[in-house]
């Protein structure tokens, strides 16, 4: 037995260390614990704005929806429409200014805004005279 491990101990002996120690794996670990620290905050971030992309988009979808249908009716009663809420965070993290739609159904550029909303849906109104509000 004491033979077998003499020639272990030569044979590491001969090929030298080639691994790493623990200092340097610890080394390694702590660096990429630091850079998984920077990135989840940037991530988080990231994905709530493109949540808040997503809940635009959709509130002008339902304008669109909206605006066809009081357009197609004769303009002669209000129309809704409905787009579900993506957000997870209150207030908008890319600027309330990005949050508008603008309605040209009168034939005039009217900025409506969109309320930050963190749960339900928007809903989309076109009044019988013309008038749009997101709720």
């Amino acid at each position: 037995m004491l033979d077998i491990l003499k020639a272990r101990k030569e044979a590491l002996e001969e090929r030298g260390n080639k691994g790493f120690t623990l200092a340097e794996l610890l080394i390694v670990v702590a660096i990429i614990a630091v850079l998984v620290a920077i990135a989840i905050p940037v991530f988080t971030t990231q994905l709530e704005r493109s949540r808040e992309a997503t809940d635009i988009s959709n509130v002008r979808a339902a304008y669109a929806e909206a605006t066809a249908d009081y357009l197609a009716t004769g303009a002669k009663e209000a129309k809704t429409a409905t787009a579900p809420v993506q957000q997870k965070e209150a207030g908008w993290q890319m600027g309330a200014d990005q949050a508008v739609i603008h309605s040209r159904v009168n034939g005039t550029d009217t900025p409506v805004s969109i309320p930050a909303k963190t749960s339900g849906q928007y809903t989309v109104t076109v009044a019988a005279d013309g008038t749009v509000s997101v709720s």
